[in-house]
Parts: structure tokens; sequence; C-alpha cells
């Protein structure tokens, strides 16, 4: 297969350390989550793991990096500064293309407040309502969605919402007009039973619908801190959905463990369409990346060679 696009992909960020809160900073949702992070998340998800995962990926010279949200924390407001600064120094707006997880939007105003620094990796989105964008790469259309909605005290479940919804139907429907290999990006997966409720996308079913309808070319996205790799029904077969194991987690187990992913985008040689290939890259616990061809569903795939 002749290659289109080499596209890397990361999640789940978390990028440490955390800013130190003013005390009426904790006055919310944050105190739960400064309290997590001092007693448990500070000491698993890690800068060396993180930089690990981003020196995997980059050797593999990627064209066009995506990240499926949770940059920060609890949403500190020095928290969304130094993302904006990882960011720049990762690749540029052009070369990088970001949609928000939960913890970006931690709590009420995060998106509408500081979003806006992260607007050039989201082709000029700055709150909720701009949401989805289609940024353009190649023969590549990059669906980014945010499923990214301030929640109570211990949830952290995700929304799209009818308004998003009913514009991601249009988009989809002309972007397969114009014959592009359509990518969509959202924070939390939409497949059935993969989160528990209080972590799940509450419209779920309904994007799933629509897909059903209009299709895709794969799905990208994270927030479960584990490599996942299944499908949705598609018009036309399965669309091969995958979600990425946290960029910075240390963990123990294999399919926990922090790292990134690859994904080759061609078009098909032989008919319309195109084919898409996997692999993940998984640092072990000597630091090193292992890299991990995956096995996707759909008329879409094939392997690497």
């Amino acid at each position: 297969m002749s290659a289109i696009l080499r596209l890397a992909h990361l999640t789940d960020v978390h990028l440490s350390p955390l800013p130190r809160p003013r005390a009426r900073e904790l006055a919310s949702k944050r105190l739960t989550g400064f309290l997590s992070w001092q007693l448990h998340r500070r000491k698993v998800h890690l800068a060396t793991i993180l930089e690990a995962s981003v020196a995997a990926l980059a050797a593999a010279r990627p064209d066009h990096w995506v990240l499926t949200g949770d940059l920060v924390n609890i949403a500190l407001p020095g928290e969304f500064e130094r993302a904006r600064v990882w960011l720049e120094r990762l690749a540029p707006s052009g070369r990088l293309t970001l949609v928000p997880g939960n913890h970006d939007a931690y709590v009420a105003g995060a998106a509408e407040a500081h979003w806006p620094a992260w607007a050039a990796w989201m082709e000029g989105a700055r709150g909720p309502g701009s949401f989805p964008f289609v940024r353009r790469v190649g023969a590549v259309a990059l669906v980014g969605l945010s499923s990214a909605v301030p929640r109570p005290w211990g949830d952290a479940a995700g929304a799209l919402g009818p308004e998003q919804l009913g514009r991601l139907e249009g988009r989809l429907r002309a972007l397969a007009r114009e014959g592009l290999a359509r990518v969509i990006l959202v924070h939390h997966p939409p497949v059935e039973g993969w989160s528990p409720a209080r972590k799940a996308l509450l419209d779920a079913a309904e994007l799933r619908a629509l897909l059903v309808r209009e299709g895709a070319e794969l799905v990208l996205s994270g927030h479960d801190h584990r490599l996942e790799v299944g499908t949705l029904e598609g018009p036309v077969g399965p669309i091969p959905v995958v979600a990425g194991p946290s960029a910075s987690l240390r963990a123990g187990e294999p399919e926990r463990r922090g790292g990134g992913l690859l994904f080759t985008i061609a078009r098909a040689e032989t008919e319309r369409g195109f084919r898409i290939a996997a692999e993940a890259y998984r640092i072990g616990p000597d630091g090193r990346s292992v890299r991990e061809p995956l096995t996707l569903r759909g008329p879409a795939v094939a392997a690497l060679a």
C-alpha cells in the first residue's frame, strides 16, 4: 500500500508537575482532584514516561500528531499555559491536532476561559460551541469532537450534545462526498462497555447510530488509561475504534502501560477507499519502548509490513 499519512496518537497526557494552587482555586471539585493528585496520581503519571512515549513516536517520523485530551489535571489556570508551551515544543499547530478531555473541563468555566490558549491546535475552536471542527491533512480529514463537559464530584462522564451531533452528521456526509478518509477524534470512547457508567460517554448510543448512517474510517479516543481495540457498526462494515493508553502512565499491568500509537493511512491500490495499519509503542519497566502491531477489524485495515 502507498502511505499518504503517518499519524501519531497520544492521549491522557496529564502533564506534571502540578502548579501550586491558590486556596480559592480549590473551593470546588478541584479539591478532591488535588488530593488525588498528591496522594496517588503524581506517583504514576510521570514526565519520564511521557518523554519516552513522545520520543518513540517521534523516531517513527510521523507526518501529523493527534492528541485526544486530558493534557491537564484539575484545570488550574497555570496548567493551561504550561500545556501550551509543551504543545509548542511537540509540534507546530499545522502538524498537531488536539481535542479536549474531561480534565480539561474539570470545573465550570474552564473551557471558556482557557481553551482559547489551544485554539491553534484545534483548528481555531475556542470553546465548546466550536465543535466539531475539521482539519484536512492531505486526503485525510481529522474530525475533532468535544465530549468534555463539567461534571459533579466523582463523575468523569462526557457528552457531545444534540447540537454537536447534528453538525457532525452533515460534515461526515460532506467529507465522504469529497472522498476523504474520515478520522474521528473524541476523548471518551463510544464503544459500549469500555467505560464504567460514571466515566462513560452519555450519548454514545446517539453517536453510534449516527455512524451507522454516515460512517467513518477510524475513531480514536482515550480516557480509560488502557489500550483498547474494537469496532463500531458502519454502513459498509465495521469501523475500527482504538482508545490509546495514557501517554504518561507508569503501570505494572501490560494493558495499562503508558505509550502512544502510530497509524499508517494509505490509498487502496486496487479499489476505491483506504487502508489503515496500526502499531502501539508501549513503555516497559526499563523505560524502553516496545513496538506492538495492532490488529484492526474493518474494510479499511491492513497489516503492517
